[in-house]
C-alpha cells in the first residue's frame, strides 16, 4: 500500500498511515488474522489526505470534515478549492428539454388509430376521454399528448390502475399549466412559447425530483 504512494508521497510510512487510520480518516478492513487490507479506495482516500496536507497544509479536523463530505456523495469539482461540493446533475431522461416543449406536432390519431398504438381497447380510450385524461381536438383526433397519456394510463392499466383513478394526474397538470400561464403573464409571441416551455421543463423536474424523493423515503 505504501508502495503505491511512494511515486508521488516518497517520504510516506506506514508509521504515517498508521497514524491517520488512527486519527480516523482510512479505515481498512482486517483478515482473519488481523491483517489490514487497503482497497484502491481506501488509497485515493490516503492520497487525498496527503496532498491536503502537501499541497493545502489543512489540518486533520479540516479534511475530515471534506471526507466526511465525500462520503455523503458531494464530489471533487474544479474552482471550489480542493473541497468538495454538490455534484451537478445529469439531464433527467424523462423530463421533456425546453426545445421539445417548445415544438408543437402535427401528428392526428383517430380514437382508433391510438387505441391500436397503446394496445387499449376502444373502450378504454372512451373511458380516458371521459375521466378527462385524453383530450380530443374539436375534430375529435388525438395529439401527440395524448398518445403519450394513453401510453402511461396502458401501462399503469397492468398494474390494475383505471382511468377514475388518474384524474388527480390532470387536476395537477392543469394546475402547473395555469402556473406556467401566470408566470409568464403578458409575453407574446415566440418569446412567450420560449419562456412558457423553460417554466414548464422546471415544473416537470421539480415534479420528479418530488416523485423520486418520496419513493426513496418509503426504503
Amino acid at each position: 500500500m505504501v508502495r503505491a504512494l511512494a511515486d508521488e508521497f516518497p517520504d510516506v510510512t506506514i508509521s504515517k498511515v498508521r497514524f491517520l487510520e488512527a486519527e480516523g480518516l482510512v479505515t481498512p478492513s482486517r483478515t482473519a488474522s488481523g491483517y489490514r487490507k487497503f482497497t484502491d479506495g481506501d488509497v485515493e482516500r490516503l492520497r487525498y489526505v496527503l496532498r491536503a496536507q502537501r499541497d493545502r497544509f489543512w489540518p486533520l479536523r479540516v479534511i475530515k470534515d471534506n471526507l466526511d463530505a465525500l462520503d455523503r456523495g458531494l464530489t471533487l469539482a474544479p474552482g471550489h478549492g480542493g473541497r468538495p461540493a454538490a455534484p451537478d446533475l445529469p439531464p433527467d431522461p424523462d423530463v421533456p428539454e425546453v426545445s421539445e416543449l417548445a415544438v408543437g406536432t402535427t401528428l392526428r390519431l383517430t380514437p382508433a388509430e391510438l387505441a391500436g398504438a397503446t394496445g387499449l381497447a376502444p373502450a378504454a380510450v372512451a373511458d380516458l376521454v371521459t375521466h378527462g385524461l385524453l383530450r380530443p381536438g374539436s375534430d375529435g383526433l388525438h395529439d401527440e399528448a395524448d398518445l403519450a397519456v394513453a401510453h402511461a394510463a396502458a401501462g399503469l392499466a397492468g398494474y390494475g390502475v383505471e382511468p377514475r383513478h388518474l384524474r388527480g394526474f390532470r387536476a395537477a397538470a392543469d394546475r402547473e399549466v395555469g402556473l406556467v400561464e401566470q408566470v409568464v403573464g403578458a409575453r407574446r409571441g415566440q418569446d412567450a412559447t420560449r419562456s412558457a416551455a423553460e417554466v414548464a421543463h422546471l415544473c416537470l423536474r421539480l415534479h420528479a425530483a418530488l416523485v423520486r424523493g418520496g419513493l426513496a423515503e418509503g426504503h
